[in-house]
Formats: structure tokens, sequence, C-alpha cells
């Protein structure tokens, strides 16, 4: 709590805040104003609606504290967990004895604050590893917006990947999927085109290809379009090709190379079991049913 000798913050109106800093320093002085219960879930929910508000108004502010950015996965690391659950579930999960979940939030931030302050300043390269967001949580991404998909390769080449596209439309035989992998990934002659094969030569490709050289170790992203008409006309095989490539991206990771799978669907309701025991998934800004509409 601030004292009459303190510099720290002192308590004030939210419209004076400069940022969400200053917000949640407000928040600190006077918890039990904002946050009924001391629930985390509730300082959740206010921050979700500083978010969105900041979109609304066309806002450029850093914004860490987003389910999935980047406060939740210092905190993952930190704890070493990994999981669905958002960072509010579970520091009142994990609050230890003697305090309090809100005290643990504002120790934490103050921990993830410091630390965030020594890394290098924007504009400077980042310690955080490009494309990391494709490959957290699955290899395979959804996509039903095409531009959405193009802003993604836009992005991944700006940052040195190497981006293959695929046009899965044209696909009408599990053949013609083996030809077009083969001839955009140079598979070598003696090429079985089956599945079997697929797996040998494309994981050639992704652990051991001539495409992660780059100072920065960026990698291979296949971009493949229409994926649903592949998979309405072979849906094992469609299956399967996923399958592979989310096992093959697995061993790359494990021998530090970076390789994964962004697939377009017009299909907005198309679903794919588990593929290298992890699950296919929306690409964040599509997750919700309703915004693939």
């Amino acid at each position: 709590m601030a004292t009459e000798d303190s510099s720290g913050p002192t308590p004030g109106h939210w419209q004076d805040c400069s940022d969400v800093y200053d917000f949640l320093d407000q928040i600190r002085l006077r918890p039990g104003m904002w946050l009924p219960g001391g629930s985390l879930p509730h300082l959740q929910s206010l921050l979700t609606g500083y978010r969105a508000a900041l979109a609304v108004h066309g806002v450029e502010e850093d914004f860490a504290l987003w389910p999935e950015d980047d406060f939740n996965r210092w905190f993952q690391e930190r704890r070493g967990i990994a999981g669905s659950l958002s960072w509010a579930v579970e520091i009142e999960r994990g609050t230890p004895e003697g305090s309090t979940p809100v005290e643990e939030f504002f120790r934490l931030l103050d921990a993830y604050r410091s630390e965030s302050a020594q890394e290098p300043a924007r504009g400077a390269p980042s310690k955080r590893l490009p494309g990391i967001e494709y490959m957290d949580a699955t290899f395979v991404t959804l996509f039903r917006r095409r531009q959405l998909l193009t802003d993604a390769e836009l992005r991944l080449e700006e940052r040195g990947f190497r981006v293959v596209h695929l046009a899965a439309g044209e696909w009408a035989r599990e053949r013609d999927m083996h030809r077009a992998f083969a001839a955009a990934l140079r598979f070598p002659d003696y090429y079985g085109n089956n599945l079997d094969a697929l797996n040998d030569c494309l994981g050639d490709v992704a652990c051991y290809g001539p495409y992660d050289d780059s100072p920065e170790g960026t990698g291979l992203v296949l971009s493949i379009t229409d994926y649903d008409r592949f998979a309405a006309a072979c849906p094992q095989a469609a299956q399967s090709v996923l399958d592979i490539v989310a096992g093959q991206a697995r061993r790359a990771a494990v021998l530090r190379r970076r390789f994964f799978c962004l697939v377009h669907s017009n299909d907005p309701d198309i679903r794919f079991e588990p593929v290298g025991a992890m699950p296919v998934m929306w690409n964040r800004d599509e997750r919700a049913d309703a915004e693939r509409r």
C-alpha cells in the first residue's frame, strides 16, 4: 500500500490512466472495490473489456495479458505447467498458503514486468522464437478466411520462414496430393507416392532440409489451401497427411528446427481427429464459431 513517503501509485480516476499497467495499479490500490470476492476471473473479464476498448477505438498499446499472450506464456514457463487454463484460473488454483490470489497475481505481474524490462527494446532482435504461435498448441492450424492466411504467410516470410504453397483444391485423388508434395518439396525421383514414403521424405525435409540456415534459425511452413475439398474426396488420406505433418513437425522441434502447417478450409465446421498426438485447432482470430461466419 502506498504511504505518504512513497513514490508509488496513488488512488485516482480510471479515466486518468495512461496504459493497462496504470489501470492495474488502481486495482492494486483498491482491490475490494474492483474485484468482488478477490476473483481473478473477474479481473480477467475487466482486462478483456480493456482490450476490446483498445480495438474499438483503434488505440495501439502493448497488451500482454490476453489469455494466450506473453504474460500467460511467461507464467506457464515459470510454473512449469502447460494447458489451456488461463493465468487467472491457474493462479487461483496454485495460490500458496498465507497469500491471496490477488496478491499472488500482482507479485507475479511485478516479476514479469521486471524480467521484460531487461529484454531487448522494441526494434532489437527478439528472444521470442519466430513462429512459436503456430507451434505451442498444435503444429497444424486451420484458417477459414483467406486474408488471415495471407497475412500469416507474410508475417512468417518477413521473419525469414520459407513458405511452401500447396493447392489441395486440385487434388481429386490421393495420387494428386503425392505429386504436389513431391514437386513442391523436391522429393527424390524414387519417391513411392504412398503415405509411408510421404512420411519418410517429409521427415528428411522437415528435420534435415536446407531451410534453417539463417542466423535467426527460422524454418519451413506448409500453406495448404482448399483442404476441405481434398478431405471430401479422400477423407482418410486427408487425415493421414495432417498426422504425418504433425509427427514430423514434432521430430523437427526436438532437433531445434521449426516446421508447421497452415491449412485453409472453406468449410467453417470442418473437424479432424488429433494429429501427432495434438489437436488440429483454428487460429486465434477464428477460434469461436461465429468468427468464421
